[in-house]
């Protein structure tokens, strides 16, 4: 989301680092180009305005200390200023100690809002928070049954409006309840206790827009259930949108939190930046990916060093710590150390790990230093592993421990097997050779 921003603020960034010495009229210009591209990036005038204030003043100040390079610390105060304005310190969820704690998502059609509840329940399920899904949404056709099959994917319970549907989906848990949302939410809500769920996940209905419809029954709704948390599934692509109906839900029902949606998508980002400013409401997570697994917490100061080019490599530990098989990289740690070394089979076994992992530009971009803009130019098309996974899938189990066998009339074989050119195998061969002795080297 944040690529263009990004590279406008590191370039920025970078004339101020390159000099030794830095004036007054270096900052102020260097500010005045920052608040032209946090405009551009649909950040508020409001919020924009106060920022490039609060870093003129700190500045200023920072010129005056020798012991620091000063283009060092504009930087810094870029990033400590972009780190407040996105909420400061991260913000979790605040869980009962004792009954289920119930949290209502609420937002406009379209935001996510359905997909998001699965996703939530599933990293609340990895936490041992045993959660359960209620169907709120009696207005949009197969709001139910979308929300059922998410929740048989990822085995949570989903009750309430799947009552009045045969989806088939075993687990559906009918209810009798009449459509009147907090008298069916509330039935839901016993039914999840007596399941013995420890956090409720209520997807409420949405609409085009705000109306006071919506908010009525919102209101309604949450003075029925008493929900520990109102979060708001905002969509991120809809930029200063976001931000308005962000304002309007807050002050019709009084927001806990939000969460982004859409993050891995091409907006200019200035939802994110202008949400904390303008609603005082923190963003809890963010969406970055269409699968039930990619929702994140949200670090503000993390964010902020994606932003500025620094890469979040906790991220990144944190990724390859729920994807990664521990035992199957130490045992490829093994074959490396060995006098053999790695063969093609380990080379598999490696690449759906990284597969596992998530798009390879997302993985990269969390490395320190990897620019958005140089990644534009690699080619990272996920559909070359698949390739590549079908080649060495293509070769006999002698193959792929001995790639020194592989004859001409092989990699034929090999390549008419896997749909793909004799170049291709070639090239992964030469590749998995290098691949190989840097393994050694390291």
């Amino acid at each position: 989301m944040f690529t263009a921003l990004s590279e406008q603020l590191t370039g920025v960034l970078k004339r101020l680092t390159g000099r030794g010495v830095l004036s007054e009229s270096d900052v102020t210009d260097a500010l005045r180009e920052i608040r032209r591209h946090l405009l551009e990036a649909d950040v508020s005038f409001e919020v924009t305005r106060g920022f490039v204030e609060r870093v003129r003043e700190r500045a200023i100040g920072a010129l005056q200390l020798k012991a620091v390079s000063p283009g060092q610390q504009v930087v810094k105060l870029v990033h400590d200023e972009i780190a407040a304005l996105l909420g400061g310190t991260k913000a979790g969820l605040d869980l009962a100690s004792v009954g289920p704690t119930v949290i209502l998502l609420v937002g406009l059609q379209g935001s996510g809002k359905t997909t998001t509840a699965a996703k939530l329940a599933r990293r609340l399920k990895l936490e041992q928070k045993a959660p359960a899904l209620v169907a709120a949404d009696v207005y949009r056709p197969a709001a139910a049954e979308q929300l059922t099959q998410l929740g048989a994917q990822i085995g949570v319970p989903v009750f309430g409006a799947a009552a009045d549907h045969d989806v088939g989906a075993r687990h559906a848990v009918p209810l009798r309840a009449p459509l009147h949302v907090p008298d069916l939410v509330r039935d839901a809500l016993r039914e999840a206790e007596t399941a013995r769920a420890r956090t409720v996940i209520v997807d409420t209905a949405g609409r085009l827009q705000i109306d006071a419809e919506m908010m009525d029954e919102l209101r309604a709704l949450k003075a029925a259930v008493t929900p520990r948390e109102v979060l708001l599934v905002a969509d991120g692509m809809t930029g200063q949108d976001a931000v308005r109906i962000a304002r309007g839900f807050h002050e019709a029902v009084g927001l806990t939190g939000v969460i982004l949606t859409k993050l891995d998508g091409d907006a200019r980002g200035g939802a994110a930046l202008s949400i904390h400013g303008v609603t005082g409401v923190p963003i809890k997570y963010v969406g970055v990916g269409e699968k039930t697994d990619a929702l994140e917490p949200f670090d503000p100061a993390r964010m902020a060093g994606r932003i500025l080019g620094q890469g979040d490599v906790v991220a990144l530990v944190e990724k390859a710590a729920t994807t990664v098989d521990a035992e199957a990289a130490k045992r490829l740690e093994q074959k490396v150390r060995s006098k053999r070394g790695m063969d093609l089979q380990d080379f598999l076994a490696a690449l759906k790990q990284m597969q596992a992992m998530g798009p390879l530009k997302q993985v990269l971009g969390l490395l320190p230093g990897v620019k958005a803009k140089a990644l534009q130019g690699v080619s990272l098309d996920d559909k070359r592993l698949k390739h590549v996974e079908a080649i060495v899938l293509s070769m006999t189990p002698a193959e792929r421990a001995d790639p020194s066998v592989l004859s001409g009339s092989r990699k034929l074989r090999i390549a008419k097997g896997a749909g793909r050119p004799v170049q291709e195998v070639n090239r992964l061969l030469e590749q998995f050779q290098q691949m190989r002795k840097l393994m050694k080297r390291m």
